[in-house]
């Protein structure tokens, strides 16, 4: 069917809404649909049911023209929400950012609404703009944990950790979901804060299956941060234990082995995570650390290559790899 609906020329060039794309029209599958258009050409729940079925069919722009026609006879929240994704998929955030300001408008106590027009803000690199909104909503219904999560998440993103701390406690509060508390858990481990652990262990107890790996993983963080190595290689032990590929485990238990100026150990850990993930540049650049430590500067070179070959913005292996070039070409008498 779905040839039918994107051949040719002739959907590019439509002449009105009554009459769609031959390329549509052309398919029996819309036969009816469309003689219903042209009969009832003022039926916005006709060009809406077109779309839907044309967003179904993976052809987002013809599904576009009849998204707005409906929309221009009908400026409803049933054929808004539909819209906005559309124009979320062509690319089209101008608009959508349009479209939403005004459904926020009609609509100014409508959740999904606010939350659309701050994830909008968002993408559109009008951060501010986004807290504005959640703080409107927040105003609106102060007990809305989805709310508060999604402003933390925002504000951890914009650096703001202790902002995104008091949302995420309001959040959790609210509804202890494992989400927001491993979300805080996470933040208080980066802080060194010891209600990291009070809140994974919370988790863990609950978790009867033990096939939850995050809090165990956050669990070894905050022991990395707070400098007690062994307790963390434990916590990234037992991650491994009950996923073997969980590659970020292998990761930061062979960092912790470099700063311990354990490197055989380290390159052994490092190596485990390339065999799990061979295309995961932070493992070639921390072989090549381990390598450059150790003096073996042919080898920890090969390694910052290969991770610049996989992240061409790895800024760091670049700074080393141009460091042990420039000693190769002017070597030290």
């Amino acid at each position: 069917m779905l040839f039918f609906l994107i051949s040719g020329e002739a959907c590019k060039n439509k002449t009105s809404h009554t009459e769609p794309a031959n390329s549509v029209e052309a398919s029996p599958a819309y036969k009816n649909l469309n003689d219903s258009i042209r009969h009832f050409p003022d039926d916005p729940a006709l060009y809406l049911r077109r779309a839907i079925r044309l967003t179904q069919e993976n052809a987002h722009e013809l599904a576009y023209d009849d998204f707005q026609k409906a929309w221009s006879l009908h400026p409803v929240l049933e054929v808004a929400l539909p819209y906005a994704a559309n124009l979320e998929i062509l690319g089209k955030r101008g608009e959508k950012l349009i479209l939403l300001k005004s459904l926020n408008q009609q609509f100014p106590s409508n959740a999904q609404v606010g939350r659309l027009l701050a994830e909008s803000y968002t993408s559109s690199g009008q951060a501010g703009q986004a807290i504005i909104i959640y703080n409107n909503m927040i105003a609106k219904d102060s007990l809305d944990p989805e709310t508060f999560y999604e402003k933390a998440m925002l504000l951890e993103q914009m650096k703001d950790t202790f902002g995104a701390i008091k949302a995420l406690q309001k959040a959790y509060g609210f509804q202890g979901v494992d989400t927001y508390g491993l979300e805080l858990a996470n933040l208080y481990a980066e802080q060194r804060n010891p209600r990291a652990l009070e809140i994974c262990n919370y988790i863990l107890k609950r978790d009867s299956a033990q096939l939850l790996i995050d809090p165990l993983f956050i669990k070894g963080i905050y022991y990395d941060n707070v400098k007690q190595y062994q307790k963390a290689i434990a916590q990234f032990d037992s991650c491994i234990a009950r996923d073997w590929k969980t590659t970020d485990a292998y990761l930061e238990k062979g960092r912790i082995y470099f700063h311990m100026e354990n490197f055989n150990a380290a390159i052994q850990t490092f190596n485990m995570a390339m065999t799990v993930t061979n295309s995961d540049p932070d493992a070639y650049y921390w072989l090549g650390r381990c390598y450059e430590s150790m003096h073996q500067k042919v080898e920890a070179v090969s390694y910052y290559r290969k991770a610049i070959s996989l992240d061409k913005n790895f800024t760091e292996a670049r700074q080393h790899m141009e460091k042990l070039d420039s000693g190769f070409a002017h070597p030290s008498h």
